[in-house]
C-alpha cells in the first residue's frame, strides 16, 4: 500500500486567535435576563478557575459585548479588581487584576449586555404570529461554531470544557428553556427566576436557553429520559412524529453505543428563524420547523423521512459530539459525517421499508459531484482562525464522510465497527479527541489497517477512478476535467481503496460471495473475471467511480433484475459522472437509462433527471422536440405503469419515483396529458380553488411545478394564498417551491422581491436559488442578485451566502453570460466559504464544457434514447 498522507493536527495553542492554556475554566454560572421589547440583554457570569502558572492577564473570548465589574475571588477569599482591554479582531476580552494571579483555583466574576440580534447567531430574536395576528418574540441561542462569546465571556473553544450552571430571569407569561431540567422557579418583583440543574462537563457551543411563549408536549419517559417537543401555539397536532422516533432513536443509540443517554432530559425545540436545520444543543436540540413539525397525514413520505433523519441526526450527536467532542475544528467532519451515518442507520431500522441506506445515494452522489472539482478539499484538514471551520459544514463533511465511514463499516464488518465505537466514547467520555482516536479503537477491534485506508480518503481531497479492463483492477484520479486557471488541484493521487468484486452467475450456476480486496498502485488481476459478468463496487458501499466499456456496460444493464438497487443506482451515477467528464457520450448515458425500463426504485433515475434537467439548459430551439420525445420515451412507461395515484400494496419509495415521473414529464417533457391532468386536479383541489379533496402529498410538489409551466392567469395568486396561509411548514416550502418555478421573468421578479422581504431570511435564500434555476428566469434573476448585492448579505444569514452562489451552475446555457457571473463572484469575494465559490465556479465551466461537447450532437443523442426504448 501507499503510505497515508500525515495526519491533521491540533492548531498550536500559541497561535494568536487560540487562547493562554495558562487559565483553565471548570465551571460557569450564567445568570442572564433578556428583554425582547428593547433587544437587549444583561446578565453576570461567575467561572470558577484554576490558574496553572502566574499570570497577569486573564484572555478569553467576547464579541458584540460590553463588559463591566470585573473581579477575581482567590480561595483564600482576597477580592482582585480588574481593569478591561479588548482585541476586537481576535474577539477577545482581556482582564489585567491589579495584581499578578497565583496558580490556584479562584472565580472570575463580571457584568455583560448585549444586544439581541437578528442575524440568527449568538442570543438572537426570532418572532411569530399567533391565530389573531398578534407578533411574539422569542429569545433563542445559536452558538456553534464559535458565537456562545455573543452572549457571554467565555473560552469559546471546543476543548476547553466545563460545567454550566444557567439562571434566566424572564417575564412571567413566557417559559424558559436550556440544557437541563428547570430545579427553581423564584418570583421577583414581576419577574420569574428560573434556575436550572448543572450541566455535564461540555464545550461552550453546546449551551443554549430560550425565552418566549411556547407549548410543549407532554412528556414522554424513555427507559428514564424524559422527552418533550416544544413548539410555538397551536402546533401541537405536528409534534406527534418527532415524539416517536426520537423516542426510537433514544433507545437505538443507547444500546448502540452501550452508553446511557449523557444529559437529564431531551427537549426537542422548533424555532421559526433557524438558520441551520438543527443545532445539537445538549438537552435543548433546536430546529427549524420544517425539520420536526410534520403533520404525517398531510406529509410526503420524503418529508417524513427529512424529519426522521434531523432528529436522529441531533440524538446521535448527545453521544459523537456533546459526550465527545472534537479537540479543535478541524476534527468537525468526524462529528458531523459520524452523525449522519448514525442517522440512517437509526432510521433504516425505524422504517426498513424506506431502504435508508439505497435513498442515501443521491446525497453521496452530490457529494461526489463536488469533490470531482479540482477546487475541492480533504474532508479533514487544518483549521486555523475559527472562521475557517464555517467552509466545512458543507456536503463534503456530512454526506461524503458519511459514505466513506459506511465503507469503513462494510469493510470490516458492522459488529466490530460497532465494537470499536463503542471503546472509542468510552475510553473518551466527557473529553475532547482527534481523528486518529477513533482509528486507535477501529484497527484495535478489527486487527485491519483502518487509518491506512481512511487516511487516503479523508486527508486527500477527490476519490478514485476504479476501472475494469480486461480482467484488471487499475485505479486513476477522477476530475470533471483538467485544472482551471488559478486553481490548486486537491484531487489526491492515489487511494487505498475497499473494493468488493462479485460475478453475475452464468445460466445454471450459483451466485458465490463477494471478493473483498484493497487496490493501491498495484492493479489487481481478478481470477474469477469472465466467469460472469463482474460487478466492481459489489454492494454499492465504495466511494469511487467505475469505468466499465461501453460493452461491459450495456451487458450489466441488461441484467438489472441481477443487481441490488444500490449496485443499479451506482451503474447509471457512475456512467453520468463519466459523462460529464468527457469519458462517455451523452448518447451511451441515454441508451443506458433507456434499460432501466420499469426500474422500480427511484434512486437509479435520479441521475437520469440530473442528465435531462442539463439538456434542457443548454438546448437550442431545433432540439427541443426531441427532448420532449426522449423525456416521453425515457420516463413515459414509468409514468403510465404508475399513474397519479397510489396503490394497494405498492412499496413505500414509490410514490418518490411516480412523483419523479410526473415532473420530468410535465415540465421537460411538455406532456400534453400529464400537464391536462395536473391542471385538472389542481382546479379541484382547495388550492386550486375547488372542493374537492386535497392534492396528495407525495406528488403535491410535482402536480404545483407542472401547473406553474401553464402560466395560467391566477395559479400564480393561488399559491401565494396558499404560501401565506399553510397550515405546516411543509405545505410552506412547496408553495414557496412552486412560486419559483413560472417560466416567466415578471413572475420570478415578483418572487425574487418577495424573498427579500415577506419569506423569512431562513428560507429567502432558498427561493433565490430555486429561481437561478429557473430555465426562463435564471439569467435575469442573477441579474437581481448582482444588483441586490449588499442587501443580499445583509438580509440572509451568514451562512446562506455562498449558498446562493452554489446555485450557479444552473447558468451554463449561454458560455458568456456564465463568464460574467464569474467574473462578478471573483470581484465579490464572500468572506465565508470562499473555496465552496471556487467549486461552484469550476462546475458551472464543467457544464459550459459539456453543452459544447455535447450540443452539436443532441439530436442524435436524444434520438437514440427514443429508438432504445422503441
Amino acid at each position: 500500500m501507499p503510505s497515508s498522507p500525515s495526519p491533521t493536527t491540533s492548531t498550536s495553542s500559541q497561535d494568536a486567535f487560540r487562547l493562554p492554556r495558562t487559565v483553565e475554566p471548570h465551571v460557569y454560572r450564567i445568570e442572564i435576563e433578556p428583554d425582547v421589547g428593547s433587544a437587549t440583554f444583561s446578565g453576570t457570569v461567575g467561572i470558577d478557575v484554576t490558574v496553572h502558572e502566574t499570570v497577569e492577564e486573564i484572555v478569553l473570548n467576547a464579541a458584540e459585548l460590553a463588559i463591566s465589574d470585573v473581579e477575581v475571588r482567590t480561595a483564600s477569599g482576597e477580592v482582585i479588581g480588574c481593569t478591561v482591554s479588548f482585541a476586537d479582531e481576535l474577539e477577545q476580552v482581556i482582564f489585567h487584576p491589579s495584581s499578578a494571579l497565583a496558580p490556584g483555583p479562584c472565580t472570575l466574576t463580571c457584568r455583560f449586555t448585549g444586544t439581541l440580534n437578528d442575524k440568527l447567531r449568538g442570543f438572537y430574536r426570532s418572532t411569530f404570529t399567533d391565530d389573531e395576528g398578534a407578533t411574539h418574540t422569542i429569545a433563542t441561542t445559536q452558538f456553534e461554531s464559535v458565537d456562545a462569546r455573543r452572549a457571554f465571556p467565555c473560552w469559546d473553544e471546543p476543548d476547553r470544557k466545563a460545567v454550566f450552571e444557567v439562571t434566566l430571569t424572564v417575564d412571567r407569561d413566557v417559559d424558559a428553556f436550556s440544557n437541563s431540567p428547570i430545579v427553581d422557579v423564584r418570583r421577583v418583583g414581576d419577574k420569574n427566576v428560573v434556575r436550572f440543574s448543572p450541566t455535564m462537563k461540555m464545550s461552550t457551543y453546546l449551551v443554549a436557553f430560550i425565552v418566549g411563549q411556547l407549548e410543549t408536549t407532554e412528556t414522554v419517559d424513555v427507559d428514564g429520559v424524559p422527552l418533550r417537543v416544544v413548539f410555538t401555539p397551536g402546533k401541537r397536532k405536528l409534534a406527534d412524529f418527532a415524539l416517536a422516533i426520537g423516542a426510537f432513536a433514544l433507545r437505538f443509540f443507547s444500546e448502540y453505543f452501550d452508553i446511557p443517554y449523557p444529559g437529564e432530559k431531551v427537549d426537542l425545540v422548533a424555532i421559526p428563524d433557524f438558520a441551520a436545520g438543527a443545532m445539537e444543543n445538549l438537552g435543548c436540540i433546536t430546529f427549524r420547523d420544517t425539520a420536526l413539525l410534520i403533520d404525517p397525514s398531510s406529509a410526503a413520505r420524503a418529508e417524513l423521512e427529512r424529519v426522521a433523519d434531523v432528529v436522529a441526526h441531533e440524538l446521535a450527536h448527545m453521544w459523537f459530539g456533546d459526550l465527545v467532542t472534537m479537540g479543535w475544528w478541524e476534527g468537525i467532519w468526524l462529528n458531523e459525517a459520524f452523525a449522519t451515518f448514525m442517522e440512517t442507520l437509526c432510521v433504516d431500522a425505524f422504517r426498513p421499508s424506506w431502504d435508508r441506506w439505497v435513498g442515501f445515494a443521491p446525497s453521496r452522489e452530490a457529494a461526489l459531484a463536488i469533490d470531482g472539482v479540482h477546487a475541492t478539499r480533504p474532508i479533514e484538514y487544518p483549521v486555523g482562525p475559527p472562521k475557517e471551520a464555517e467552509g466545512m459544514f458543507d456536503l463534503l463533511t456530512y454526506e461524503k464522510g458519511c459514505a466513506v465511514l459506511r465503507m469503513l463499516e462494510q469493510y470490516i464488518g458492522p459488529e466490530v465497527f460497532r465494537d470499536g465505537v463503542r471503546t472509542y466514547l468510552k475510553a473518551h467520555a466527557y473529553a475532547n479527541t482527534v481523528t486518529t482516536d477513533l482509528w486507535d479503537a477501529l484497527e484495535e477491534a478489527s486487527g485491519e489497517p483502518v487509518r491506512n485506508v481512511m487516511n487516503t480518503f479523508i486527508l486527500q481531497g477527490g476519490h478514485p477512478l476504479v476501472s475494469l479492463r480486461g480482467e484488471t483492477l487499475d485505479q486513476q484520479p477522477f476530475s470533471y476535467g483538467p485544472v482551471p486557471d488559478g486553481v490548486e488541484s486537491a484531487i489526491g493521487d492515489v487511494w487505498n481503496v475497499p473494493i468488493a468484486v462479485r460475478s453475475l452467475p452464468s445460466a445454471g450456476s450459483s451466485p458465490t460471495p463477494a471478493t473483498k480486496l484493497v487496490l493501491d498502485t498495484t492493479p489487481v488481476h481478478l481470477d474469477e473475471a469472465g466467469n460472469g459478468l463482474t460487478v466492481v463496487n459489489a454492494g454499492g458501499w465504495g466511494v469511487f467511480r467505475v469505468g466499465y466499456d461501453v460493452a461491459h456496460r450495456l451487458a450489466l444493464a441488461d441484467h438489472l433484475s441481477e443487481l441490488t438497487p444500490l449496485e443499479r443506482a451506482n451503474l447509471v451515477a457512475d456512467t453520468w459522472a463519466t459523462t460529464l467528464a468527457g469519458h462517455s457520450t451523452l448518447k451511451e448515458f441515454l441508451i443506458l437509462a433507456a434499460k432501466l425500463g420499469l426500474e422500480p426504485d427511484p434512486t437509479p433515475w435520479a441521475p437520469v433527471a440530473s442528465a435531462l434537467h442539463l439538456v434542457r439548459r443548454i438546448i437550442t430551439e431545433s432540439d427541443v422536440a426531441g427532448l420532449h420525445q426522449a423525456v416521453a420515451a425515457l420516463i413515459g412507461p414509468q409514468f403510465f405503469h404508475l399513474g397519479f395515484e397510489s396503490r394497494p400494496g405498492e412499496g413505500e419509495r414509490t410514490p418518490t419515483l411516480r412523483s419523479l415521473a410526473i415532473s420530468l414529464l410535465g415540465t421537460i417533457g411538455e406532456d400534453a396529458g400529464v400537464r391536462a391532468e395536473a391542471a385538472r386536479r389542481f382546479d379541484a383541489s382547495p388550492i386550486g380553488g375547488g372542493r374537492g379533496e386535497a392534492i396528495p402529498a407525495d406528488v403535491e410538489a410535482a402536480t404545483l411545478a407542472v401547473v406553474a409551466q401553464l402560466l395560467r392567469p391566477g395559479d400564480y395568486e393561488a399559491l401565494l394564498e396558499r404560501y401565506r396561509a399553510a397550515s405546516t411548514p411543509q405545505e410552506e416550502m412547496r408553495s414557496l417551491n412552486a412560486l419559483s418555478a413560472f417560466p416567466d421573468i415578471e413572475l420570478a421578479l415578483r418572487t425574487f422581491d418577495l424573498a427579500m422581504t415577506e419569506v423569512r431570511s431562513q428560507n429567502g435564500w432558498i427561493v433565490i436559488s430555486a429561481l437561478l434555476a429557473n430555465p426562463v428566469a435564471g439569467q435575469v434573476v442573477w441579474g437581481r442578485i448582482a444588483e441586490s448585492w449588499d442587501a443580499i448579505l445583509d438580509r440572509f444569514p451568514k451562512n446562506a451566502h455562498v449558498r446562493i452562489a452554489e446555485a450557479i451552475p444552473a447558468l451554463c446555457g449561454d458560455a458568456g453570460f456564465a463568464a460574467t457571473v464569474v467574473q462578478f463572484l471573483k470581484d465579490h469575494p464572500l468572506a465565508s466559504g470562499p473555496r465552496r465559490v471556487a467549486q461552484s465556479v469550476e462546475r458551472l465551466g464543467v457544464n459550459v464544457a459539456f453543452a459544447d461537447r455535447e450540443r452539436g450532437g443532441l439530436a442524435d443523442s436524444l434520438g437514440a434514447a427514443a429508438a432504445a426504448t422503441a
